[in-house]
């Protein structure tokens, strides 16, 4: 397959751009490199793509979404069967001070993409949603019958927009469109605004941990190996038309939503004491009241995605965690 992954310098779009080509896709990736965090560490995720046997079916550009003509020139030549669109002003906090990033990003970026798909015919259009979308929702799990109209934050109403987007491109022009709704995306080559990046580096410096709702919180931590996984498979299965309204992710349209999250939600302390436990430090930590826009609790319902594309992630932290201090221990080369 012809696959454009957006945002492939990212966390997430890095470790699917790996797994893509080691399967045969040729993968075109883009991203604009922004310096939402350390750009260095976006190139060295780059530079693997571009190393070994599989580079010669790798190309990047270097890319903002929100440039309509350079967008349009990109699906004009790529001719893709599917698109997976990671690329997204990310975090909750920083749309709080920074709204307009996510305004070009997450909406105009996503039109954009969503109408190349259109114009070049695309056969499948995946993109990222986030479990941020389930705001103020008290029902433990989420799941993707839920109504979803009370986010916390304009992240989680740009996530929300896209999905509407989504389900209106499907229905006007039967663009076969997947939404994923992530949970927590934790594991190496992650982002350093995370709290596990951030936790870690931390207690390495022997620095104090802020920790909000006085450590108060539940998280479905997921890990992006699992993430891959869920989202290769849903690439391959793209939505058929004749589903029904009964639920926010089905449509008459071929149009669907999953989420994607390690249903086995941990505590935020235990989380901590795993840091710890693979680091063979202990934390300093500062007690907090919860922040702006942040939710007491995560968890994923994923029978759907189980059901229709037969997987269901099942990575425990213990094994997570000790996997990205291995590699954050080499990466940033400290004892």
């Amino acid at each position: 397959m012809r696959i454009l992954v957006t945002g492939a310098a990212g966390f997430i779009g890095y470790h699917l751009c790996e797994r893509l080509l080691a399967r045969g896709d040729e993968v075109t990736g883009i991203d604009d490199l922004n310096e939402y965090y350390e750009v260095s560490l976006k190139e060295a995720r780059l530079a693997r793509l571009t190393q070994g046997e599989t580079k010669a079916r790798f190309r990047f550009e270097r890319m903002d979404i929100a440039d309509r003509d350079g967008v349009r020139r990109l699906f004009e030549q790529g001719r893709f069967d599917a698109v997976m669109h990671l690329a997204a002003q990310a975090g909750v906090r920083y749309s709080i001070d920074h709204p307009e990033k996510y305004v070009d990003a997450n909406l105009v970026g996503f039109a954009n993409v969503m109408e190349g798909c259109r114009q070049s015919k695309v056969g499948h259009f995946v993109y990222a949603s986030s479990s941020s979308v389930y705001g103020t929702n008290h029902k433990i799990p989420f799941s993707t019958n839920d109504p979803v109209d009370h986010p916390m934050s304009l992240y989680a109403a740009t996530k929300r927009a896209n999905e509407l987007m989504a389900h209106t491109y499907s229905h006007l022009f039967s663009l076969p469109a997947t939404g994923l709704r992530f949970f927590t995306v934790y594991g190496p080559w992650g982002r350093p605004d995370m709290a596990l990046f951030k936790f870690t580096r931390a207690i390495l410096a022997g620095e104090t941990l802020q920790v909000f709702n006085r450590g108060d919180m539940v998280r479905d931590f997921t890990y992006v190996d699992d993430i891959v996984e869920g989202v290769i498979r849903t690439i391959d299965r793209p939505p058929a038309p004749g589903g029904n309204y009964d639920s926010p992710a089905t449509s008459t349209a071929p149009f669907r939503i999953y989420n994607i999250g390690n249903n086995q939600p941990v505590k935020l302390m235990r989380y901590i004491e795993v840091i710890e436990e693979s680091l063979g430090r202990k934390a300093k930590l500062e007690l907090l009241p919860m922040q702006a826009g942040d939710v007491q609790a995560t968890a994923a319902d994923v029978g759907d995605l189980e059901r229709d594309v037969g997987f269901r992630p099942a990575t425990v932290v213990e094994t997570g965690v000790r996997r990205f201090v291995e590699w954050y221990r080499q990466y940033y080369r400290v004892g």
